[in-house]
């Protein structure tokens, strides 16, 4: 197996030097180095550009202390303690300076493991940590940063009960920051009386974290709390509603009760079984919007996140669908709230894995800038990164970029049933489609059937585009629909119709292949490794791109609370559909279908209705870089000539979900 060693920015020793003046020489440069840390907001900081590695990794302290959370979940009549692993460079502490922190709060340090290798912590006898999952300790550490990572309640090391995105899991994290701002207690046991203090840091904390992690960033940024400064959500929820329902349709077979069930320790499955009956009744199955859900909304409170934002999403994440981004983007873009994004073809992938040595460099200048007070000017680069094509990324000044506006699409009935016509005119009244729900069916054999009158489904299709169409953000469909039964559920789903080679995002690595080389990052001890495994694109060539999706249950139509329909009677409600960026070629064309269950993305309703779409009440809402006018501009001419489609379209397979855990894969 070959190791390769990349990115070092020390200066390597010259040959020609003799040992003592290569000895004053190192002394020299760290001694220089480390003065940029003595004030890391002030001028100091202003004139530098990046912190270097001038710490020892392999000296670094190790150490663990239980943060009290003045919670107590587990009913055990005491307070319960988190467990926080620490990994700080020593020399800082022995000459009396602070440094920041940067902080990843877990289920999944025992029970699952972190990153593309599930990595777990690992401890010695005397209960320090010698493994750190990830590359973030060893890459951070020697450049002058301290790494933190807490067990939420009730998993590893922690008391406490796990009640997915409520407030002991978002209280777990936001005690640990109060801890390093001298405003909580810790102790160094889990059941002691031994005070500590964190009198080691300057208090200023970034969070950082995968799916679940990054979710509970997501939420203790939305408490407001003082000390952090900036967070790193990647593949995160924002509502924890929408991580389970799309308006009342459901998108797993179980619930958040399953879920804390899966990741808690021993110890607090014997005791929160209190926690887990909450869990269970408060997030029934009907898909209603209850008190439980409204504890676990982090975009109703982005008005209270002080800490600047850099998102990261896969946008053919479906685990944690994009609409969970999409709408806290729009939330704290509303409230001032400094941010930065990147935007994938992957599925639920970390950027570590698609594009590490960028990812690692950008994430490098990000917390130069919010925790040492850096002017690297990240804060003024391009707002967005976008992978446009398979390793081929795009910028935007802002994001959605300047320009994009709403534009109103309306269906119309075809030359077939089922096959119609997407545009800026509003079909004649009276005007239907009819598709009866078929639970076996998914969007990719709708997508493959666009052009033929199929019974599951209603297909509304443009003429080919004689310009590009960009679609930045999050689009809606409203629906208006007749059922045949009681009960109906809907999807509507984007797609690009037309060749391309695109990320394999349904495929076991969602779109990356992972080798056997390795690349390390930062320095490494016997216990804790830096090198990780290479990746590389999963790719497909595909006749068809589903690039949008949205859900929803026709019973939600009046609001949270789902009622039975009426057989006969018209409906209207409107599916969010998720947010993304994407291009549609000049030569293809741009797809809107409707339908019902779609396959392993939603759970199928108890009924299996047939469904008539008034068309003169239903409509596409979509934000077009350029507006309606960008549409009809792509819509007049000639368009180019472009590879005809095979016999048998194909598309990328939709994964399926089955219990899904907002982690690793």
């Amino acid at each position: 197996m070959r190791f390769t060693r990349t990115r070092s920015r020390s200066p390597r020793n010259s040959s020609l030097r003799s040992p003592r003046w290569g000895r004053l020489l190192v002394v020299a440069v760290a001694a220089a180095l480390t003065a940029l840390f003595v004030s890391p907001v002030g001028a100091q900081a202003a004139r530098a550009k990046e912190s270097r590695p001038v710490y020892s990794y392999e000296n670094a302290i190790r150490e663990s202390v239980w943060v009290d959370t003045r919670l107590d979940a587990d009913a055990d009549g005491r307070t319960d303690r988190v467990a926080v692993d620490i990994v700080r460079p020593r020399e800082p502490a022995q000459q009396g300076r602070k440094v920041p922190v940067i902080l990843e709060a877990s289920p999944y340090y025992s029970c699952c493991g972190r990153g593309n290798e599930s990595q777990l912590k690992t401890y010695d006898a005397q209960g320090h940590v010698v493994q750190m999952p990830l590359f973030y300790d060893n890459y951070f550490v020697p450049r002058g940063y301290a790494f933190v990572a807490v067990d939420l309640s009730g998993t590893n090391r922690s008391d406490g009960c796990v009640d997915a995105g409520g407030s002991s899991d978002i209280q777990s994290a936001k005690a640990v920051v109060d801890w390093l701002n001298g405003r909580a207690r810790a102790y160094t046991t889990r059941t002691g009386t031994q005070r500590v203090g964190a009198d080691w840091t300057n208090g200023r904390t970034g969070m950082i974290g995968k799916s679940w992690d990054g979710t509970i960033a997501n939420g203790v940024a939305a408490t407001g709390v003082d000390g952090l400064k900036t967070i790193v959500p990647i593949s995160s929820i924002s509502s924890w509603y929408d991580y389970y329902f799309a308006k009342g349709a459901p998108l797993y077979d179980s619930g958040p009760d399953w879920l804390s069930n899966y990741v808690e320790s021993p110890d607090a499955r014997a005791h929160c079984g209190a926690v887990q009956r909450k869990l269970v009744d408060g997030a029934p199955r009907n898909g209603d919007w209850t008190p439980l859900w409204s504890g676990r909304d982090y975009v109703a409170d982005a008005s209270k996140v002080k800490a600047s934002v850099f998102v990261v999403h896969g946008m053919q994440d479906l685990n944690v669908r994009t609409k969970n981004f999409g709408q806290w983007w729009d939330a704290l873009a509303a409230n001032g709230v400094e941010r930065k994004i990147w935007l994938s073809q992957t599925g639920h992938v970390d950027p570590f894995d698609y594009r590490r040595a960028d990812w690692v460099d950008t994430l490098h200048q990000w917390f130069d800038h919010y925790l040492l007070g850096y002017d690297n000017g990240i804060e003024r680069a391009p707002m967005a990164d976008i992978e446009r094509h398979v390793d081929q990324w795009s910028t935007d000044a802002v994001w959605p970029p300047t320009g994009t506006r709403d534009a109103v699409l309306r269906p119309a009935t075809g030359s077939a049933p089922g096959v119609g016509t997407l545009g800026l005119s509003r079909a004649p009244a009276g005007s239907s489609e009819t598709f009866t729900d078929n639970p076996a069916l998914d969007e990719s054999s709708w997508s493959a059937t666009v052009d033929k009158s199929t019974p599951e489904k209603a297909g509304f299709v443009t003429p080919p585009l004689t310009k590009d169409l960009r679609l930045s953000g999050s689009s809606k469909v409203t629906v208006t629909a007749t059922p045949t039964t009681t009960s109906a559920h809907l999807s509507a789903v984007l797609v690009d119709l037309g060749p391309d080679t695109i990320r394999n995002y349904g495929g076991a690595g969602e779109g990356i292949l992972t080798g056997t080389d390795r690349t390390c990052w930062g320095p490494s001890t016997a216990g804790d490794s830096s090198c990780y495994k290479v990746t590389s694109a999963d790719k497909q060539a595909v006749d068809y791109t589903v690039f949008s999706r949205g859900w929803a249950d026709l019973g939600h139509y009046a609001g949270d609370t789902g009622q039975p329909l009426t057989p006969g009677k018209p409906y209207t409600i409107t599916l969010d559909l998720h947010a993304t960026d994407h291009v549609v070629p000049a030569g293809h064309r741009l797809a809107l279908i409707v339908a019902g269950t779609d396959k392993d993305l939603i759970d199928p309703p108890a009924s299996t209705p047939t469904l008539t779409v008034d068309l003169a009440h239903t409509w596409a809402k979509l934000p077009l870089v350029g507006g309606a006018g960008a549409f009809r501009r792509a819509t007049t001419g000639t368009p180019p000539r472009i590879a005809p489609h095979l016999a048998r379209p194909t598309g990328v397979t939709v994964p399926q979900t089955g219990s899904r855990v907002p982690g690793d894969r």
